[in-house]
Formats: structure tokens, C-alpha cells, sequence
């Protein structure tokens, strides 16, 4: 399988010939799309998820039951897969399990939107926003890296508690590069998961 990360929390997968993007939100780069065979969405948040981007692709869209994507169920009604946490579908040619079922709480008691997490072909995990920790055992775990929901120590506890081979940062588009070399420096220091930064359109 071949992984290339690109801005803020988009990854594509690739395998045989086809291709599976999470998250081409308004923040990555357009050409994380191109030839895209279908894109899981994690939650409704645009960082996540550019509707119109979606709507001109020809890719097959997984997004979470409930989430409120008017715009995109508009345009592209034929072409939407409603998920819910627990189901395993095929996506792409890979298989895909939804885990989760809530966003990360930003503050208080503030109700949150639905996000899923997607298990892909059993070892490699996109928790979106949140840090939901999947029964299963993980090889590439892609951790949440800097939000207003989150603290680095809740990183590094949610890297220690899913406990993969390897991690690799998302979620980290609000930050400057003196701040992702600290952030960097403290998950790679206080975990033990083969932590690796990858630059947007850097690969694994």
C-alpha cells in the first residue's frame, strides 16, 4: 500500500491500481482527488471535507449518517454512501470499517458533530476528529496532531493506547513550523510507534 499524506488531515491510499482519499478538505490540495476512486469523509467540518471539490469529482463518497452536508447531497445524490459506526463496506478495493460515532468535545458540554473513524484493510486508522481507540490491532495510525479540542498529552496517551507500529501526524494545518517542531519533538520523545512527520505529498 502506498500512503501519501497532504495538507492538514487528507491522506490518499493507494493499492492495485486504485486509489481512496480521507478527508480532501479545504485546506489540502486539489490534486489529492485526481483519479480518486471513492473518499471517506470523517465528519462535516470543512477542514475535513470541500463540497465543492466533491461535487466535481467522480469518485464515490462514504460520509457519516447524520452528518449535515446539505450542499453535497445536493449535487451528488446518486453517488453518497451513508455509514454508521460498526459497518464494514468495500471502498476502492479496500475494506473499510467505521469506528467512533462522535467528534472530540471542543469545550463544555457543547454537543458535537458525528465523525467516524475508518479502519483501513485492518491496520491503517484515520480517527478524523477524534480519539476514539478501534478493537483492533493497528499498523499506521494517522494522530490528531494540534486542534482546539485537543492537548499534545492526550496525543501521546491516544498513541500509546491504540499502540501502532507507526504514526504518522494529522491535523496539523493551524500550526507554525516552531510549533510542529515542538509538537513533533514531544510525540516522538514520549512515544515508542515509530513516529514520523511527512511533509504534505510525502510518502510512505
Amino acid at each position: 500500500m502506498r500512503i501519501i499524506k497532504f495538507t492538514h488531515s487528507c491522506v490518499r491510499l493507494e493499492n492495485a491500481g486504485r486509489a481512496l482519499v480521507v478527508d480532501p478538505g479545504t485546506w489540502s490540495e486539489a490534486g489529492a482527488l485526481v483519479g480518486a476512486d471513492a473518499v471517506l469523509v470523517t465528519h462535516e467540518h470543512t477542514d475535513h471535507v470541500d463540497t465543492l471539490r466533491l461535487a466535481g469529482a467522480g469518485a464515490r463518497v462514504f460520509v457519516p449518517e447524520g452528518a449535515d452536508l446539505p450542499e453535497l447531497a445536493r449535487v451528488r445524490p446518486f453517488d453518497i454512501v451513508r455509514v454508521s459506526p460498526g459497518d464494514e463496506f468495500e471502498a476502492a478495493g479496500f475494506r473499510v470499517r467505521a469506528v467512533g460515532g462522535q467528534h472530540a468535545v471542543v469545550y463544555g458540554d457543547r454537543s458535537s458533530c458525528v465523525n467516524l473513524g475508518y479502519v483501513v484493510d485492518g491496520s491503517v486508522y484515520h480517527p478524523g476528529d477524534s480519539l476514539h481507540v478501534p478493537d483492533a490491532g493497528i499498523e499506521t495510525l494517522f494522530v490528531p496532531l494540534q486542534a482546539s479540542w485537543l492537548k499534545t498529552a492526550e496525543a501521546i496517551d491516544f498513541v500509546r493506547a491504540v499502540d501502532p507500529r507507526r504514526t504518522v501526524p494529522i491535523h496539523e494545518g493551524q500550526v507554525n513550523e516552531r510549533g510542529l517542531d515542538m509538537l513533533n519533538h514531544h510525540l516522538a520523545a514520549n512515544t515508542t510507534n515509530g513516529y514520523r512527520y511527512l511533509a504534505p505529498r510525502e510518502e510512505l
